[in-house]
């Protein structure tokens, strides 16, 4: 043995120097290879939850975006459909007025008396005429034609009315001897280039040959028009005379505005194309492929598609509305759904690329990738620093002794094992990875334990935002589209209201400020010779004001029809629209019963606008006089009423604050001088023609300002006994 500086060299000092130098150095390996296994298992690990939660990401995005597309396109759709099944349908109210005075005539030609009519007149381009067209060589002086044609001149008034108004581009009533009368302002087109008289081949056209062929309301497809080359569709009916046809009616409407509005639909992968009952597109925003637009000769019918998923859903959404489907168009997947227009027989499908619909959730995706591409940054570059870490850590095991070892071995290996437990233990709900005290360490160990807790933190919140912000969006949609759909069911909307009494003729509109207003009107028959008139303003807007309005109505509606008077009625719903009225929510009201046989009646004005008046022959004036106080504002109240007379020809208009009130962009109210401005730009006008009137002279005066009341008028003529 030697001694060496106190050291002693081959004795118990070395061997026992050897002895913790051999066990340091396989503790050493031993925990380095401990290190490595556990850094690759929580690298397995992190590689596997991270494709976990992609997944969970990616499906629970998936199915919100579905459940998104699913409702709005089956609202926009059914929305699109009725209102083209709304102008479908004025059309053919349109030709069945036409029908009925012309059935009236036949039936009893010897009540008429010929009026004169004349051929187009070039002079009176843009002047609505009533023109004599007709086959080439028929000759319009045979004293029977001219007979027949002096009869149906009789029409001429109506359907000069009915043009005017604007509801339609021309109608007409055709003979089966090949003449027509036409009533439209374009009378310079009817004339050749040399000047000449065009010659119309009527009984070739679609529109006679159909409804004289099927005997009944006939729609044509969408054509040409000859005179102005604009593209629309045409409505007939038959006239018999007995068993025999005796004429044809129709008319004609431009769809200009149809197809322009379905052209501007063709964006960010999503349109809308109609598809009519012969399977034909007639309206697209695509210019190729088989959703474009063809000429009805060359036009493929889509239910005989080599495509089956797209002639199968043709098929259906011609039938009846269809949920959100599937279909293969040229190649390219697409989400479609269907609506029918039932009046004619077609659909409006509204189509989104399966493409566009993945955005979001590539989207989410490539921010989730990010997310994670900055954890792993992060893991990265301390598992970097854990390796240098690791390296001093080993040398001062090294130089502090077993019991360092130890220590040392403890602190970093148990951390890490349950940090694996933890990970491995993530899947389904459970995806959340909360910062513990056990990881706590100071070093690598607790960087890739925050990052890992950041990121999963980062993931449910904008997984849980995007689920909350949908589903608020459903709910409120859904109580909006249901609160419009029952405001409108409400409020009387066909017209002619009362087609069998013909002492007077009324017609309202209401337009809302938003969604859903607190604005109505109502007009009944409380028995046979008494009608009842309403025309209200519930304070406040949106949904609380339109469940107030049909209280109000309902109750009104249902005192009148008892046989109380309008006071007595105004009192008793006073009294009950105050009974729990926490809202304090009121109603303005105008009420009225008029006695149908004499013209005689009783009104009661609760706190509304003042109505206008117009004697026979004369101007519209307001009629002022001391109003109630408003409804539910106060119980007990008595309700003064006044007695008025109409005389036949009498007009009567009552409306509510958002026509006096309308605002201009300059904070300049419409007033009551220039609503009555409007109401006698034509004071011999119909009901109908009134209410548009007075729109008209709103919508000028206001331009692009947004509305912010409601609109809602009523207008009411007495003809008297016939």
């Amino acid at each position: 043995m030697k001694k060496i500086k106190n050291i002693v060299i081959g004795g118990i000092q070395q061997k026992v120097f050897n002895l913790v130098l051999i066990v340091i150095l396989l503790m050493m390996a031993a925990y380095t290879v401990v290190i490595i296994h556990q850094a690759g298992r929580i690298g397995s690990l992190v590689t596997e939850t991270n494709e976990k939660q992609r997944q969970s990401i990616s499906e629970s995005s998936r199915q919100t975006m579905d459940a998104v597309i699913s409702q709005s396109m089956g609202s926009s759709t059914r929305m699109e459909a009725y209102i083209a099944n709304d102008l479908f349908e004025d059309l053919a109210d349109t030709v069945k007025m036409l029908g009925d005075y012309a059935g009236n005539i036949f039936r009893a030609p010897e009540s008429y008396t010929a009026l004169p009519y004349a051929l187009p007149d070039p002079a009176k381009e843009g002047e609505i005429t009533i023109q004599l067209l007709t086959e080439a060589g028929l000759n319009v002086n045979d004293p029977a034609l001219a007979e027949k044609l002096g009869l149906v001149a009789n029409m001429s008034d109506m359907m000069k009315a009915l043009y005017a108004n604007g509801n339609v581009n021309s109608c007409y009533i055709a003979l089966p001897e090949g003449a027509m009368l036409l009533a439209d302002d374009h009378s310079a087109g009817k004339f050749n280039e040399d000047g000449s008289l065009m010659p119309i081949p009527i009984r070739e056209r679609d529109w006679y040959k159909g409804a004289k062929e099927t005997g009944r309301l006939f729609y044509t497809d969408v054509v040409q028009d000859v005179f102005t080359g604009q593209i629309g569709i045409m409505c007939a009916l038959p006239v018999y005379q007995g068993n025999r046809l005796a004429a044809v009616v129709g008319a004609d409407l431009f769809l200009d505005n149809m197809s322009e509005a379905v052209a501007g639909t063709g964006k960010n992968g999503a349109f809308t194309f109609i598809v009519n009952q012969y399977g034909h597109v007639v309206f697209s925003p695509l210019t190729e492929g088989s959703l474009r637009v063809r000429p009805p000769m060359e036009a493929e019918d889509l239910r005989q598609s080599d495509e089956e998923t797209l002639s199968a859903f043709v098929s259906s959404a011609l039938k009846g509305f269809t949920d959100v489907t599937a279909v293969n168009v040229d190649g390219e997947a697409y989400y479609m759904t269907g609506a029918p227009v039932e009046s004619v027989g077609w659909t409006v499908i509204s189509a989104v690329s399966q493409a566009t619909t993945r955005q979001p959730t590539d989207m989410l995706e490539q921010q989730y990738d990010s997310i994670l591409s900055e954890a792993m940054a992060a893991f990265n570059g301390g598992l970097g620093h854990a390796r240098i870490t690791i390296l001093i850590l080993l040398a001062v095991i090294l130089v502090l002794g077993i019991t360092g070892a130890l220590v040392l071995s403890k602190r970093i290996v148990k951390p890490l094992g349950i940090m694996t437990e933890r990970v491995q233990s993530l899947g389904g709900n459970n995806l959340q990875f909360f910062m513990e005290d056990a990881y706590r360490t100071g070093d690598e160990i607790e960087v890739l334990a925050d990052a890992f807790a950041t990121l999963s933190a980062r993931t449910l919140q904008y997984v849980d935002q995007v689920q909350r912000v949908t589903a608020e969006k459903e709910r409120i949609g859904a109580e909006l589209s249901m609160a419009t759909d029952i405001q409108a069911s409400q409020l009387p909307r066909l017209f002619p209201a009362f087609p069998n009494r013909p002492e007077f003729d009324v017609y309202a509109s209401m337009t809302p400020a938003k969604e859903v207003g607190g604005d109505f009107y109502d007009f009944f028959l409380v028995d046979d010779d008494h009608i009842g008139l309403v025309m209200a303003d519930v304070s406040g807007k949106g949904v609380p004001a339109a469940l107030f309005m049909m209280i109000s109505r309902v109750l009104i509606k249902s005192h009148l029809q008892n046989g109380e008077t309008p006071g007595e009625a105004l009192e008793n719903v006073n009294d009950q629209l105050c009974e729990g009225n926490d809202a304090e929510l009121f109603v303005t009201a105008w009420v009225a019963v008029l006695e149908i046989s004499t013209g005689k009646g009783i009104a009661v004005n609760a706190g509304h606008e003042h109505p206008a008046l117009r004697r026979a022959n004369g101007q519209y004036e307001l009629v002022v006089y001391r109003h109630s106080p408003a409804v539910a504002t106060l119980e007990g109240i008595p309700y003064k009423e006044h007695t008025f007379q109409l005389n036949p020809g009498d007009s009567l208009f009552v409306y509510t604050d958002g026509v006096a009130e309308a605002t201009s962009a300059d904070k300049e109210l419409f007033g009551t001088e220039r609503m009555l401005e409007a109401l006698n730009r034509d004071p011999d006008a119909e009901p109908m023609g009134v209410l548009k009137n007075v729109m008209d002279g709103i919508n000028a005066f206001v331009a692009d300002a947004e509305q912010f009341d409601d609109i809602t008028m009523l207008c009411l003529k007495y003809i008297g006994k016939q």
